[in-house]
């Protein structure tokens, strides 16, 4: 399971949007093993006297905090980062300068999926990767 959060200055992410959910999308695949039909993204386009970044970064930063299962190994979760440097570059232009990714990982029972806690769900992917 995987739970995406995506900020930057509105007049730069909102035209992207589309575009960046795909390619975080594809990385979760390719990295993590994803299925193609798993994509839980939110985006929190600012206003940019609301977004305070360091003044080497410009108008494209963007944040993107991923939630999801532990379980991951440190090199799939390298695989992951590198990959979306990478693809936001090549695909948007944006900067590896102008990223910021974090990932955070908890415990399948602090989840609370369909009802059910994570621990409990019958999942059609696998987490240990």
């Amino acid at each position: 399971m995987g739970q995406i959060k995506i900020y930057g200055v509105k007049r730069r992410l909102n035209p992207i949007k589309e575009t960046l959910s795909n390619i975080i999308h594809s990385c979760m695949v390719d990295a993590l093993e994803y299925p193609l039909d798993k994509k839980f993204h939110r985006f929190f386009p600012m206003d940019k006297e609301d977004f305070y970044f360091a003044s080497e970064r410009t108008e494209s930063y963007t944040i993107i905090e991923i939630s999801m299962f532990e379980g991951r190994t440190i090199q799939a979760k390298k695989q992951l980062v590198k990959l979306l440097f990478e693809r936001i570059n090549n695909k948007l232009n944006i900067s590896p300068q102008d990223v910021e990714i974090t990932i955070f990982e908890t415990p399948k029972h602090n989840w609370g999926i369909r009802g059910l806690p994570g621990d409990e769900l019958a999942l059609n992917y696998k987490v240990n990767i």
